[in-house]
């Protein structure tokens, strides 16, 4: 009778952690000699210069709007300059006693974009809601009714104006960019040949040339006596601009599409719009989200090119704020950073929304 001795097998090494911030700085940070060396030099170039920037921005910086303090020797940063004058740079140009109106005006207005944005506000009650909230920012910010004192667009400027111009201009901009995007497909040659010239002509020049024409140039061509007010020519020229790249961002979402669903619709009896709107743009949209939302932001940041035509954005009321005061003026990179700061809240808002929508069309993927 054979016996068996039990033999024992050697223990194996317990696997090694993929999780928690020690793997993760292993592998992103020292997964081999060159990451290594990339994370030691850069890392050196942080410690050396991130504690200086610190000490300049926050433990030296003057926060109080005392010229003599920020002409110290020791002194930091002069948040000063922002103490003194962040109504204008707010505001602008706005009547100083009144400013009160275009706060009031870009509070309900950035309102309704938050409320635009959650989705249990898709009502229809949403779109007149929107024509109210405009027609009471513009009397808040035109005047000349209710006591309110008259003051011309050419005086409005600031955050208010910067709010104003990037939401229309978005909110105008979408359809026509719809329009143009399926048309750039059609089957028929007159209408995909105008959408083609259109894209390709605005993407093939600067914004800056069209504010200039829409300023400048446009009212040449106008009749005698009939004048547009240059506030709506720039909007105009902005929407445009902001259609043409979004009408390309559009076309590659219907391009993505399989042919085989609008084949599938043709074989239903659907007809050509009732495709557009059930099947295919709501795959098309879903799938070009991020480039949607980056074309976005771009453009509220190409707002900052009207003060080219003499409308003083953000940007502008800024540099007119401090450049104008001779004291101020060897402090305007902290004015920058300000306004830098304030781009940047409204930007990472508008890309944190872009991935709740990006989760919210991804569920039906999921099941």
């Amino acid at each position: 009778m054979n016996t068996t001795t039990f033999q024992p097998i050697a223990a194996r090494p317990a696997p090694a952690n993929t999780s928690g911030p020690l793997a993760w700085i292993k592998a992103n940070l020292l997964a081999d000699w060159a990451t290594a060396v990339s994370t030691l030099v850069i890392g050196g170039v942080l410690l050396w210069y991130v504690p200086q920037i610190l000490n300049w921005a926050f433990v030296k910086a003057v926060w109080l709007p005392s010229f003599d303090a920020c002409q110290g020797k020791d002194a930091g940063a002069c948040w000063g300059v922002i103490s003194e004058k962040y109504r204008l740079i707010i505001f602008g140009r706005y009547p100083f006693e009144e400013q009160w109106r275009p706060l009031v005006a870009t509070l309900i207005l950035t309102g309704l974009l938050v409320l635009s944005c959650m989705r249990t506000c898709w009502k229809f009650w949403l779109a007149p809601l929107w024509l109210v909230v405009l027609a009471v920012y513009f009397l808040l910010m035109y005047g000349n009714v209710l006591n309110l004192s008259k003051v011309d667009t050419e005086r409005w400027g600031g955050l208010p104006l910067t709010i104003l111009l990037a939401s229309l201009s978005l909110i105008m901009s979408f359809p026509i960019a719809l329009l143009i995007a399926l048309g750039r497909r059609s089957n028929l040659p007159a209408i995909r040949s105008f959408c083609t010239v259109y894209v390709e002509l605005i993407r093939g020049v600067p914004l800056i040339s069209v504010l200039f024409m829409a300023s400048f140039m446009f009212p040449l061509f106008m009749p005698q006596g009939l004048q547009i007010d240059v506030l709506v020519r720039v909007l105009a020229g902005i929407t445009l601009f902001a259609a043409a790249y979004l009408a390309e961002v559009i076309r590659g979402g219907l391009q993505a599409v399989p042919k085989g669903q609008t084949e599938a619709a043709a074989t239903l009896g659907l007809s050509y719009w009732q495709t557009q709107r059930k099947i295919v743009l709501p795959q098309a949209l879903s799938m070009v989200v991020p480039g949607i939302m980056n074309s976005f932001i771009g453009t509220f940041k190409d707002t900052s090119l009207v003060t080219i035509v003499s409308l003083y954005e953000l940007t502008g009321s800024m540099k007119l704020a401090i450049s104008s005061d001779a004291d101020w003026m060897p402090f305007i990179m902290e004015g920058y950073l300000f306004i830098a700061l304030i781009y940047f809240i409204f930007c990472y808002g508008m890309s944190r929304y872009s991935q709740w929508v990006e989760k919210q069309v991804n569920k039906s993927k999921l099941r």
